[in-house]
Order: C-alpha cells, then sequence, then structure tokens
C-alpha cells in the first residue's frame, strides 16, 4: 500500500528518530510526561471513550484524535492507539549504534513500535520496541507510510 500511495515503510531507526523528536531524544513523543490514567496524550489501556476497560472498536480513536501526543514533527498517533510495522526483522538487542540502517535479514518476527490502544503504558515509550510474525493479523497492528522529506 505504501509505495502505490508514494511512500514506504519506515526502518526502525527511521520510526525511533520521529518517536524520541530526533536529538532531542524524547522519552514519549510529546515529550517527558508520563501519559496518566486517560487518553489527553495517548490512546491506550482502554481509556478513549472507555475507563481502562476495553469496549470493542470504540477505544480506537480516529487517526490524530489526541493532539497533544504529536510528536515533533507534527505526526499523530506516534504512541498508542495501534502498534505500527516497521521494515525491520527483529533482532535482540537492537543494532546499536545504527545510523541510516536497517535489519533486512530476514527472521521470524519483525518489528512493531508505538502500543495500541489495548495495550499498558510501557508501549508507548519512544524507546519500547515488539515483535510480532508478519503472516499472522492482530487487531491492534497496523502501519504508517513514510515519505522522503522534500
Amino acid at each position: 500500500f505504501c509505495i502505490w500511495d508514494g511512500g514506504f515503510l519506515p526502518s526502525e531507526a527511521e520510526w525511533n528518530y520521529a518517536a524520541a523528536g530526533g536529538s532531542e531524544q524524547r522519552v514519549y513523543p510529546w515529550g517527558p510526561t508520563a501519559p496518566g490514567a486517560n487518553a489527553n496524550l495517548a490512546v491506550y489501556g482502554c481509556y478513549y471513550n472507555g475507563s481502562g476497560s476495553c469496549t470493542g472498536v470504540t477505544n480506537i480513536a480516529p487517526v490524530g484524535a489526541v493532539t497533544a501526543g504529536n510528536g515533533k514533527y507534527g505526526q499523530a498517533d506516534l504512541a498508542g492507539n495501534m502498534w505500527e510495522w516497521n521494515l525491520d526483522w527483529y533482532a535482540s538487542p537492537y543494532l546499536n549504534p545504527c545510523n541510516d540502517c536497517a535489519n533486512l535479514s530476514a527472521a521470524s518476527d519483525r518489528v512493531i513500535r508505538g502500543g495500541s490502544f489495548n495495550g499498558g503504558a510501557p508501549g508507548l515509550l519512544a524507546s519500547f520496541r515488539y515483535l510480532y510474525v508478519p503472516p499472522d493479523r492482530l487487531y491492534s497492528i497496523g502501519f504508517r507510510c513514510s515519505r522522503s522529506a522534500p
């Protein structure tokens, strides 16, 4: 889809750069403030349209609904709402240092980042990374298309 739409799936390094606010190395995409037990900064923990108890798709927010949680460069929903696929295959430990790199060595799992509407607060950290098997589907995983800077 991303290629068809003129974009690409971001590498883990690209995704992390955006979520951490580049050289600012933010704790969360919006800054240092913890998200709290609500959906004021990020959609997580089933707090959107609820009180911490999931009630189906009503806990998934429309894209951009929580503007206070936008990243440094204006990206919406970098933390919460839906996990996001990254281009990289998962490796542990994280490739470090990593400068303009991607782990393209095929493995069983790909990297997902950002946390989700039904996940806990740790998944919202800019540094938090998780993994999932690409052929499998999960209602809390989506994707974000990136574009090169003009």
